[in-house]
């Protein structure tokens, strides 16, 4: 049988792993956020608004691992941290700040198509 859609189940696997990563709404929100240059965690967790400690910690180790940011520790009492965008993490801005864009965009369509949706169901 012949596959209409032929593809390479490694990139399939290589551009979903980077999706689950990128696509994460967090993601979105704190990378959108360190485009404005270098934060502490505290003004990134105020930035974002709504992300708890723990959530924030994960998703800037998350994009830390893969080479989207990169923490800074300053020897002070109590010790200062700072996130920031590394180059891969700029080139990222784009795609993110697109999305970020057709997404305020288009709500009010979204909404209107999930009301005509529901208001089908049996």
């Amino acid at each position: 049988m012949l596959l209409r859609h032929p593809h390479n189940t490694e990139d399939c696997r290589a551009v979903s792993e980077i999706l689950q990563r990128v696509g994460d709404k967090w993601t979105v929100l704190v990378v959108g956020k360190l485009g404005g240059g270098p934060l502490r965690f505290n003004e990134l967790r105020a930035a974002v608004g709504g992300i708890s400690q723990k959530m924030l910690t994960t998703t800037l180790r998350g994009l830390e691992r893969d080479g989207f940011v990169t923490r800074k520790v300053f020897p002070t009492i109590p010790p200062r941290v700072d996130y920031e965008l590394t180059e891969l993490g700029h080139e990222l801005l784009v795609p993110v700040g697109a999305l970020g864009e057709w997404a305020r965009k288009n709500t009010d369509r979204v909404k209107a198509a999930r009301a005509k949706f529901d208001s089908n169901k049996p």
